[in-house]
């Protein structure tokens, strides 16, 4: 029995559709790697600011809800109870960032008493977080 060579075909893997596939999965691992940010605080409604910059550095974060909690990294806290650790935290790792998040609704003079503690307790570092307009 004799094969006919008029049909047969050298196989050969296509381009076009693995270079979509690979593109597809990039496009899927740049989304997931964006949802994937790191919020210590808890939520609170932000203040607008044009001109607020995303602070990529080692953080923790301060939250002063709208009532007047305190939380430390999702930890409800008191202000008394706030410079003790505070104080460990930055004798452990003196290079620490602090993030206050205020509500918007949060006295102003309660985020000021919380900046206070956190500049008595050594820390240089601190930014007020805003959502960006």
């Amino acid at each position: 029995m004799k094969i006919s060579r008029k049909y047969t075909h050298k196989a050969r893997i296509e381009m076009i559709p693995l270079i979509d596939v690979i593109f597809l999965l990039l496009v899927t691992f740049i989304f997931f790697a964006m949802s994937m940010t790191i919020h210590k605080g808890i939520s609170v409604d932000l203040p607008a600011s044009g001109t607020a910059q995303v602070d990529k550095n080692k953080f923790s974060e301060i939250t002063v809800k709208k009532d007047g909690a305190i939380f430390f990294n999702r930890g409800k806290t008191t202000l008394s109870a706030l410079l003790p650790r505070l104080s460990i935290l930055h004798q452990k790792s003196p290079d620490i960032r602090i993030m206050i998040s205020g509500d918007r609704g949060a006295s102003y003079e309660r985020i000021i008493s919380v900046l206070d503690v956190v500049r008595k307790s050594g820390i240089s570092g601190v930014s007020l977080e805003t959502k960006w307009e």
